[in-house]
């Protein structure tokens, strides 16, 4: 694929990797809020303002099953924001601040959650924006990171990264295992990826089925709760058809939340109860 070195990462389908290294079924999910970004309200909610500016905190979540834990998302590489000339090089976007608390947020919350990554059976991310990736750095050949086929041929095909929004090589490094999906594809018993394309061409949420209730993990297909109890789409979509295709994850991210016992996060809204309780909890 264009611009990747094939001897960098190794590539393969779901079919030859599964079943993944889980036992049981989903127990328990683990809020992470590892750094922020101001975002233009218009990013993330179709319609919304362009001057009113949100600072987002930038998640993920742990699922933990009765055996093993699943990764959903992983921030930022901190090592790109704490050097100077990297930080520059890499985010000199006007009016845009990626934060990264003390420490290495991902790796010190994983910690305190009580939970081991040589335990961890793979890791996935929603898309390929660069304050989802910063995870795959963790990752150990035997720990894949899972994404849509249509988002990792995205990655591929981008002759400007910047642009983009995306670093290559976060997904290229060397010992790395690329698993791609193809649309909806259950991972694992209560653990489910869903196609919500549009923010991305490869956008992918995860339904998570626990004892009590349904959690869905929107990512950027609805940043903030609006986005889910409006249905409206992103305002940040990639390619000509998405709009359209944002509107339509929307739609689904929607419907799955009106449905009883099912419950959707947005992956970046500040006054969203399980990021909100993180952050007041470490001030």
């Amino acid at each position: 694929m264009s611009g990747f070195d094939s001897d960098a990462v190794a590539v393969t389908t779901w079919a030859a990797v599964a079943p993944l290294r889980l036992g049981g079924r989903p127990q328990r999910l683990v809020p992470l809020v590892v750094g922020y970004e101001p975002i233009p309200e218009g990013v993330s909610l179709r319609g919304g303002s362009w001057f009113r500016y949100l600072m987002e905190p930038v998640t993920a979540v742990a699922i933990v099953f009765d055996e093993g834990w699943f990764l959903v998302d992983g921030g930022f590489d901190p090592v790109r924001i704490r050097d100077r000339d990297l930080r520059v090089a890499s985010f000199d976007y006007e009016n845009y601040l990626p934060i990264v608390p003390p420490g290495d947020p991902l790796v010190d919350q994983i910690a305190e959650a009580g939970l081991d990554w040589n335990d961890l059976a793979a890791a996935a991310i929603t898309h390929a924006h660069f304050d989802h990736t910063g995870a795959a750095r963790l990752l150990a050949p035997d720990q894949p990171l899972l994404l849509q086929r249509a988002e990792w041929e995205h990655v591929g095909a981008t002759v400007d990264e910047r642009e983009a929004f995306l670093f290559a090589a976060d997904l290229r490094r060397v010992g790395l295992s690329i698993v791609t999906l193809d649309h909806d594809t259950r991972l694992a018993p209560g653990l489910t990826a869903i196609d919500t394309a549009g923010h991305t061409p490869g956008h992918q949420s995860f339904v998570i089925e626990l004892a009590d209730r349904t959690i869905v993990l929107a990512g950027d297909a609805a940043d903030l709760r609006r986005n889910i109890t409006h249905g409206v789409g992103c305002g940040s979509t990639v390619g000509a058809d998405g709009p359209r295709l944002a509107e339509s994850a929307a739609a689904r991210l929607h419907a799955l939340d009106e449905t009883p016992g099912v419950e959707v996060w947005p992956a970046h809204d500040p006054d969203w109860e399980p990021w909100r309780t993180i952050i007041e909890s470490r001030s």
